[in-house]
C-alpha cells in the first residue's frame, strides 16, 4: 500500500509540479494551502501588494485550481495564529533590535516543518512534499540535505533549520530538476499556472515597505534619533532605525564629500552609526541558535564554504564550535557587511552541514 503524501501548495509552478509529480508517481496525495494572514498585509489593509508577491486570494484559487485538474482533494488549513507569533511578531521584534531577521527561514522552521508536517503526522500522513528545490539523501542512519541541481534555484540556504525527524518525513521531488525542466513539465501537462511568474517580496509585506509596516503593527512611528560618525559626532537625524539595514548608502537625507554606509544601529541610544565602506569588511563572526545537520556538532574546527545571505557567493571559512549553541566562523578574507539576525549557513561542496543566526561579527 502506498502512503499519502501532503503536499503544500503555494499556488506557483513550483509546488504545482511537485503536486503533478507526486500524483502521477501514483501516490495518493492531498493538496493543502496555508492560511498565514489576511491580505494585502498582515498589518495594513491599505498596502498595495506588488505583482509577484505570493499568498493571495488569486494563489489559493491556482492551487485549488492545479488540484482539481489532478483530482485531487484540497484543503486550506488556518495557520494565522502561528504564523502571527512564530514570524511576524519575530520580524518585528528582530528589527526593533537593530537586527535583520529572514522570515523566510522562520516560516519554513516554525509552520511549514514544524507546524504543517505535525499536521500530517496527526492524520497519518507518512510525507510532507514541497515545491523547494534542494535534495534529501540518506547515508547510513542519518538524513543529509543537499544543494540543488539547479543551482541558481538552489534554497538549501532557507532551509538548514531542518531537523532528522523534518528530513525524514519530507520529499523535495525537485531538487533534480532545473527550473525550465519544472516549467516545461507543468505546460506539456497543461498546467494553468505554468507560466506564473515566482513570488519575490516578503508574503505578510507585498508592497515592500518593511519600516511602514512595522509602524503599522505598532500604531506608532518609529522614533527619530542622531546619526553619528564613527567619532561620535552629530551629523544629522534619521527617521526610525527600521528604515536602515547595515551597509546601506542611500536614503540617509544627508550629503558627504564621499561616501557613507550605515555601520551600526543603536537601539539603546537609538543612533545611527554611519562610516567609510572599508569598515565594513570584517573577518570574524559569531551565531547562536545553531543547527547541524550532517552530525550532531563539529568538534574542532572544521574548514568549510559560508553564506551570509540567499544570494551570496560560498566564502571559505573556518568554523568552530565555542559552546553548545554559540559557534565562530573565521573567514579566509573579510565580508562585507555581514548582519546579525540574519542567518549563516555551512557548506562542504553539496553537502549543508548546518547553521544558526549570526550575533555578532569582530573585525
Amino acid at each position: 500500500m502506498k502512503k499519502h503524501r501532503l503536499i503544500a501548495m503555494s499556488g506557483g509552478v513550483d509546488s504545482s509540479v511537485a503536486a503533478l509529480l507526486s500524483h502521477k508517481a501514483g501516490f495518493p496525495c492531498i493538496g493543502v494551502t496555508l492560511k498565514l494572514f489576511s491580505a494585502p498585509t498582515a498589518a495594513d489593509p491599505k498596502a498595495r501588494p506588488r505583482k509577484r508577491s505570493c499568498c493571495s486570494l488569486a494563489d489559493v484559487e491556482d492551487a485549488k485550481q492545479v488540484a482539481y485538474q489532478l483530482d485531487m482533494p484540497y484543503y486550506v488549513l488556518n495557520f494565522s495564529d502561528a504564523f502571527t507569533d512564530g514570524v511576524i511578531r519575530k520580524f518585528v521584534e528582530t528589527y526593533e533590535k537593530g537586527e535583520t531577521p529572514n522570515p523566510c527561514i522562520d516560516c519554513n522552521r516554525y509552520i511549514k516543518f514544524e507546524g504543517l508536517l505535525q499536521r500530517a503526522k496527526q492524520l497519518a500522513i507518512a510525507y510532507l512534499v514541497t515545491g523547494h528545490y534542494a535534495r534529501i539523501e540518506k547515508q547510513g542512519s542519518r538524513f543529509l540535505l543537499k544543494k540543488a541541481r539547479d543551482l541558481k534555484k538552489d534554497q538549501s540556504y532557507v532551509l538548514y533549520t531542518m531537523t532528522q525527524d523534518q528530513l525524514a518525513h519530507t520529499l523535495f521531488p525537485l531538487g533534480d530538476l532545473t527550473k525550465e525542466e519544472v516549467r516545461a513539465i507543468a505546460l506539456e501537462a497543461g498546467l494553468m499556472n505554468a507560466r506564473k511568474q515566482d513570488s519575490q517580496d516578503i508574503c505578510f509585506i507585498p508592497d515592500g515597505d518593511y519600516a511602514h509596516f512595522i509602524e503599522a503593527y505598532r500604531g506608532k512611528p518609529a522614533a527619530p534619533g542622531n546619526i553619528l560618525d564613527e567619532t561620535g559626532a552629530l551629523l544629522g537625524q534619521h527617521q526610525g532605525l527600521i528604515r536602515y539595514t547595515i551597509g546601506q548608502r542611500r536614503g540617509m537625507g544627508l550629503a558627504f564629500p564621499e561616501a557613507r554606509y550605515v555601520l551600526a544601529k543603536s537601539p539603546a541610544d537609538n543612533t545611527l552609526t554611519l562610516g567609510k565602506e572599508s569598515a565594513l569588511y570584517t573577518q570574524t563572526l559569531y551565531a547562536a541558535t545553531l543547527n547541524f545537520i550532517a552530525w550532531e556538532d563539529p568538534e574542532k574546527p572544521r574548514r568549510v564554504t559560508v553564506k551570509t545571505r540567499y544570494l551570496q557567493a560560498e566564502q571559505p571559512a573556518t568554523a568552530l564550535l565555542l559552546e553548545a549553541d554559540r559557534l565562530r566562523v573565521d573567514f579566509d578574507t573579510p565580508q562585507r557587511a555581514i548582519t546579525p539576525g540574519q542567518a549563516v549557513v555551512l557548506y562542504d561542496g553539496e553537502l549543508v552541514l548546518g547553521g544558526g543566526t549570526i550575533t555578532g561579527i569582530r573585525a
